[in-house]
């Protein structure tokens, strides 16, 4: 009978990040395992139980977390091991690594698309993901033309309480010109400036949109509003993780993985459900636009819709946005087939089919056309679908 591996999964069951990460670990483990699994539910920082983990006869080691000191603990077990950070101690290991300069990118187009002119970040000043998130936001941003508002608060349950951040949040918030787009470092962090923004008597989206990242659907339905999120490809991840420590308990040598995780698409829910423009008939054209992604609708339908004839519209919208009314139309439908292909397992032809076009094909066109390649490489190449 073949040995089944032992492995150490040193990754929190909490958030959309870890979710994703164990999601695509455990779709490896059921196609060319089974895995056998000993996970830190708790507090995976502690790692109390690597010494007794000896004697467990473990295989191999997926673990998360940022401190150096206990990386090198990990390391200490002179197993095979795939870290899921890119504070690596040892040059030779294997790791995840987020592409913040991609991720600040996308959240930038995507604020930057709601007609908004005034901008913000709000992150950790000492962390060195969340500073790479927001340095490719700002650069993005000032790109543009604008300016961003930084607020660089330290690790708060080491620096300062809650309460004292409260006030110091606040204080940052109510400075800030409004409309604004805020990006927030995670979801984790957005909320907290949701529930802020309600105590200063802020109106989120209205005054603030506020977007995260990681797309933890629990967090971002628990928030109210609910909160819009940068999805990552975290379960694409996880899985080329599982395949590399498969590659290295098995004895292969192979050369050091860096498994890149990228950002694959923007859910929009009502924390940015808003457009940071005067122009009411260009708002009801756009709010037309998103109500009917998924029909074939064309610019004809949309002026009707916003009572001006074409050219007015095209003229308003390049305006107002910096982009014709069928660019929106494009974008719109892309990021919803965007959706399908990393969400579901559903086929490009039957995605093609909800999306009302007349042949995959037809789609393929549409879609290269905005997205530079077709959606089923873009599956390949952000999904583990």
């Amino acid at each position: 009978m073949k040995k089944v591996p032992k492995v150490i999964l040193l990754v929190d069951f909490i958030g959309g990040y870890n979710y994703g990460l164990l999601c695509g670990i455990a779709k490896y483990s059921n196609l060319h395992g089974p895995w056998a699994f000993y996970s830190e539910f708790e507090n995976v920082k502690e790692t109390r139980s690597l010494p007794q983990l000896r004697k467990w006869g473990a295989n191999g080691i997926i673990a998360h977390f940022q401190d150096k000191a206990i990386a090198q603990k990990v390391i200490a077990m002179n197993l095979p091991t795939v870290l899921a950070s890119d504070h690596v101690p040892n040059p030779n290991l294997s790791y995840i690594s987020v592409d913040g300069a991609e991720l600040g990118t996308a959240a930038a187009e995507y604020l930057l698309n709601l007609g908004f002119r005034e901008f913000a970040y709000c992150g950790y000043g000492d962390i060195h993901w969340s500073l790479n998130r927001g340095k490719s936001f700002a650069e993005r941003i000032t790109k543009a033309g604008f300016p961003t508002h930084v607020y660089d608060r330290k690790q708060m349950s080491v620096v300062r309480s809650w309460e004292s951040e409260q006030l110091l949040l606040i204080k940052w918030l109510k400075s800030l010109p409004t409309p604004v787009g805020l990006m927030a470092c995670d979801d984790y962090h957005a909320r907290r400036v949701i529930e802020v923004c309600k105590m200063a008597n802020l109106n989120v989206p209205g005054q603030i949109a506020v977007l995260g990242v990681d797309n933890d659907k629990l967090a971002c339905n628990l928030s109210s509003p609910q909160l819009s999120s940068v999805a990552l490809g975290t379960e694409k991840a996880g899985y080329e993780a599982a395949a590399t420590l498969d590659k290295l308990m098995s004895g292969k040598k192979i050369e050091k993985q860096k498994i890149i995780v990228h950002p694959t698409h923007i859910v929009t829910r009502l924390s940015t459900d808003t457009l940071a423009i005067e122009d009411q008939e260009v708002i009801a054209a756009v709010r037309f636009i998103r109500k009917n992604a998924s029909k074939l609708i064309q610019v004809g339908d949309v002026a009707n819709v916003a009572s001006l004839s074409r050219r007015a519209l095209e003229l308003r919208f390049q305006k107002v946005l910096g982009r014709s009314v069928l660019d929106e139309i494009r974008a719109i439908r892309t990021n919803e087939v965007v959706r399908m292909l990393i969400e579901t397992d559903m086929s490009v032809s039957q995605i093609a089919s909800i999306f009302g076009y007349t042949s995959s094909e037809n789609m393929t066109k549409s879609f290269s056309r905005v997205m530079g390649m077709s959606p089923m490489n873009y599956r390949k190449k952000y999904s583990s679908k």
